[in-house]
């Protein structure tokens, strides 16, 4: 006899997922715990038609578990797109690993326990590094599993951080071409938020052609190096919406382009590394509308997986910088048929990408 579960509620957070997932078109969901080192990871696989999934591995806090599965099932998502738009030979997964409130204790151990949960998907998920993973952790795991890029070899550091900068700058000289109408990115007033790794490498790609840099940042440090370095303008955080300039460059958070956020830019195009700068698809159209360019997120920034995934498949990595710098040609290509079309660059971005994974 079927017995039926009932719940007071009519829509929990599980459903919720569940539908997102739904709506996605989502392949597996895996779940992992071991409790010798405090390790809760999820493995989210999106889609494997191209081949296998090519995933980082975000080691972050976060406010619920709902948070870090919505997460991983998010970017997920977005690496499928970023691997098609990209016409890599894999498909898009993301690991989201909950780092526990006490940090923790023994790095090494609970990196080979996240190793032994990517050997039990036997390839169908290859791991890279993400926010709060290094080439260093990818170093422990690459000694417990083959299924791993981004690690440290005797010819390359393993940071995929420069390659992104040079798509992310090839983007932008893209974006001043259709916008300004401009060949060159001399004197262009770049505004660049968050100068971490990919922002930093951004900032030395732009000055060594020339533009003009505003920059924040929490870490000050980095922000004094910068300034070093390149001679760059410096604002507070807060202040970084309402700078004046040809470019506004997201390379730190996610979700920070909303209605409040659109309001106060003063920039012609909005082209950076972040991953989900939009906190809603729905605000593309609005930068549509405001006849501000935008550069959607998942192309721009597909340079550190094209990295990656050459890395992994033992592709040539001049092959790899050259077709980085071919990103270029798929942002003009996008820009062009956003005009013609009169649509979103982020909706034909998504339409020519979704037309890969059929």
């Amino acid at each position: 006899m079927r017995q039926e579960v009932k719940s007071d509620h009519h829509h929990t957070a599980l459903d919720r997922l569940f539908r997102y997932a739904e709506f996605l078109k989502f392949g597996e969901i895996h779940i992992k715990f071991d409790h010798a080192t405090g390790l809760k990871a999820i493995i989210a696989i999106h889609n494997l038609k191209r081949g296998p999934a090519i995933g980082g591995c975000r080691l972050v806090h976060y406010a619920t578990t709902d948070d870090a599965f919505e997460d991983a099932l998010r970017l997920a998502y977005m690496m499928s797109l970023k691997a098609s738009i990209s016409n890599l030979p894999h498909g898009g997964a993301k690991a989201v690993l909950l780092l526990p409130s006490h940090d923790v204790k023994d790095r090494k151990a609970y990196m080979e326990a996240f190793a032994g949960f990517i050997q039990e998907m036997d390839g169908r998920f290859i791991a890279a590094v993400d926010s709060g993973t290094g080439t260093g952790d990818m170093n422990i795991i690459a000694a417990h599993t083959p299924y791993v890029t981004c690690y440290a070899t005797a010819n390359d550091s393993g940071d995929p951080s420069p390659y992104t900068a040079l798509g992310v700058r090839r983007g932008i000289e893209a974006a001043v071409k259709a916008k300004l109408g401009k060949d060159h990115i001399e004197g262009i007033h770049v505004a660049i938020q968050g100068v971490g790794h990919a922002g930093y490498a951004l900032a030395k790609e732009l000055n060594a052609l020339g533009a003009h840099l505003t920059l924040c940042d929490v870490n000050k440090p980095m922000l004094e190096r910068c300034v070093s370095e390149f001679g760059a303008t410096i604002c507070p955080p807060e202040d970084i919406y309402d700078v004046k300039a040809d470019v506004f460059a997201p390379c730190a958070l996610g979700a920070i382009l909303n209605l409040n956020t659109i309001k106060r830019l003063q920039v012609p195009i909005i082209a950076g590394s972040a991953n989900n700068q939009l906190a809603h698809q729905h605000y593309s159209v609005v930068l549509h509308e405001h006849g501000i360019l935008y550069a959607p997120d998942f192309v721009i920034n597909s340079g550190g997986l094209i990295f990656a995934a050459a890395m992994y498949d033992h592709a040539d990595p001049v092959k790899a910088r050259t077709q980085v710098s071919g990103l270029y040609q798929t942002l003009t290509t996008i820009f062009n048929r956003s005009q013609a079309e009169n649509r979103s660059t982020h909706e034909i971005a998504e339409i020519m990408a979704l037309e890969g994974l059929r």
